[in-house]
Parts: C-alpha cells; sequence; structure tokens
C-alpha cells in the first residue's frame, strides 16, 4: 500500500497522471458530459465530485506555468447560467491565484477529444467540468 495517496485516486487513474507529459491535458467531468463520445480513455470515478477529485490531484499534478489557460471550464449557454459556488469550490482547491479560462461548450468537447482522458465524475452540477493541462515541476539541485 502507498502512504498518503487519496484513496478516490484510482490505480488507473495514478498511471494516467504518471503517463502525462508536459502540455498533457485531462478533463475531470460531471456525470452529464459526453465523456465516451469525444475521448477514447474514459476513467470512471463513481461515487466521486469533481472538487473531492480535484482535491486529491492537485498535490500531485503541476499545472502548466508557461500558458495562461492551464486550467479551463465551460462557460455557460447563452440565457444560462454556471451554479452558485461552483467556480468557488474549484478554486478552493486550486493554487492560490490560478486563473480559471472560460471556453464554450463545443469548444471543450474540442479540448477533451485531445486529452489524455476523460475521468467521469458522479456530480451533477451542470457546466462541473473542468480542464487541467499538466506543467513541469520545478526541480532543486
Amino acid at each position: 500500500m502507498l502512504k498518503n495517496i487519496d484513496p478516490r485516486l484510482s490505480p488507473e487513474l495514478l498511471y494516467t497522471l504518471y503517463c502525462m507529459g508536459h502540455g498533457d491535458e485531462i478533463v475531470l467531468s460531471d456525470a452529464h458530459f459526453p465523456a465516451h463520445s469525444v475521448n477514447e480513455n474514459v476513467i470512471r470515478a463513481d461515487g466521486n465530485q469533481v472538487e473531492q477529485l480535484l482535491k486529491a490531484i492537485m498535490p500531485l499534478f503541476e499545472l502548466d506555468s508557461y500558458v495562461t489557460d492551464a486550467v479551463v471550464m465551460m462557460s455557460a449557454s447563452a440565457g444560462d447560467e454556471l451554479p452558485p459556488g461552483l467556480i468557488d469550490d474549484y478554486k478552493s482547491v486550486l493554487p492560490e491565484n490560478q486563473e480559471i479560462t472560460f471556453i464554450d461548450r463545443f469548444a471543450f468537447y474540442e479540448r477533451a477529444q485531445k486529452a489524455s482522458c476523460v475521468v467521469i465524475t458522479s456530480s451533477t452540477r451542470k457546466y462541473g467540468n473542468i480542464l487541467l493541462k499538466k506543467g513541469v515541476t520545478p526541480v532543486e539541485c
């Protein structure tokens, strides 16, 4: 058994995170997201909410500091709005001052097609999907 690894992270998800390189992306999706339609590599994380999984991943994952869109979410469609508290819940887990870029639904689907994988959670809040771009961990000599 490994120590200090959140039990929400399945072996499959840990392996995927390990294999990702600089610039690779991963999507944490809500239960409504068409994961199997947009990406061949889908990991189920049933019983987890996106923010729980995000909290488990962030200690292991360096965000790309060389781009302005290291964290991306779907913007609300015209006439709709993001659920109250959604952004605050995600920002509370992300590094301090981490910006979130918002793109429309179809642009998000296009990014998800190229992602290393899509992780489906049990979250049911609309627009609960978030994309993370992996960076390079600073190495101290």
